[in-house]
């Protein structure tokens, strides 16, 4: 798991937890707050993803042709 993705977690669960605090609380704003942080923690979950790969596929082209992958 990449650095971005546990960011992403975090970032995900806080926003979670705003927009049920602002639903009923009735604060559209933390609501709203909420769902931004939703979607930046989701963000960051991709990044990380496809930062995984990235790292995978050059550890790959690292090691001998007979050990890659197919």
């Amino acid at each position: 798991m990449d650095k971005k993705n546990l960011e992403g977690n975090l970032d995900k669960a806080k926003g979670r937890i705003k927009e049920t605090v602002g639903v009923v609380t009735g604060d559209r704003d933390l609501e709203a707050e909420g769902k931004l942080d939703n979607l930046k923690g989701k963000i960051k979950d991709v990044a990380g993803d496809v930062r995984e790969g990235i790292k995978e596929k050059l550890d790959d082209l690292d090691r001998p042709k007979d050990d890659r992958n197919p």
